[in-house]
């Protein structure tokens, strides 16, 4: 395993984003593990989350692009900060593009997006936080390629939670990529963290034990894609 992905692994624990426990997700499931990317609120988290994005989008796309895009509300922050990791560390400068929820009717940037306009021939990067369902790429795929001739090179994740999507057979991930055509990757996968905290300690903790990774087991043996 690259060691970006072990050290982000061990980053969103230290940020209290990545936890493990009990936990009802939005989709009604209930899950042994959960992620919060709202819980990187300081400037050196956001800083360090930045380049673990530009790192892992580097890796799977390159530099050929032009556009990050990071749908509303969470993909915004995480869209700007990667585009200044992107420039710091591979001297590329990308503009960054969100959506609004509400379009907005006034002023000198009145519209549906925010940031950067899509200009025709752009080669754009769809940046989230992570998918369960896929139901954000459901709404923003579509405005996206409506606003110009874009062409979408892939998406990145911070996390593949390898779950079923809303087909129920694939992943989230490989139902966006059959979907829309384009390729979908991650940061790390929860194979991953398995692999880096079962019976590990992190920060002095074993935060996956035999009674957790038992957990997980099950979770994926109902939920698993």
């Amino acid at each position: 395993m690259e060691q970006y992905k072990q050290e982000f692994i061990e980053f969103m624990v230290e940020s209290k984003v990545l936890k493990f426990g009990d936990f009802t997700l939005k989709s009604g499931r209930k899950s042994p593990f959960f992620m919060n990317a709202g819980a990187y609120v300081t400037g050196s988290q956001l800083k360090r989350l930045g380049e673990y994005y530009a790192k892992a989008i580097h890796a799977a796309y390159g530099d050929d692009f032009d556009v990050l895009f990071g749908p509303a509300y969470k993909g915004i922050p995480i869209s700007v900060v990667t585009a200044i990791a992107f420039s710091e560390l591979y001297g590329k400068e990308v503009r960054y593009c969100s959506d609004r929820k509400e379009e907005k009717d006034h002023g000198a940037d009145k519209g549906s997006f925010l940031g950067s306009a899509l200009k025709d021939g752009d080669r754009v990067v769809m940046i989230e936080d992570v998918t369960t369902s896929g139901k954000s790429m459901e709404e923003t795929v579509p405005k996206v390629r409506g606003a110009a001739d874009v062409e979408i090179v892939g998406l990145m994740v911070s996390l593949n939670r390898m779950e079923k999507g809303l087909g129920g057979e694939k992943s989230a991930l490989d139902e966006i990529k059959d979907t829309y055509g384009f390729p979908t990757n991650a940061i790390v996968s929860m194979a991953d963290v398995v692999e880096v905290l079962y019976n590990k300690p992190c920060r002095g903790e074993i935060l996956i034990d035999d009674t957790l990774k038992a957990a997980i087991d099950k979770y994926y043996e109902q939920y698993g894609a």
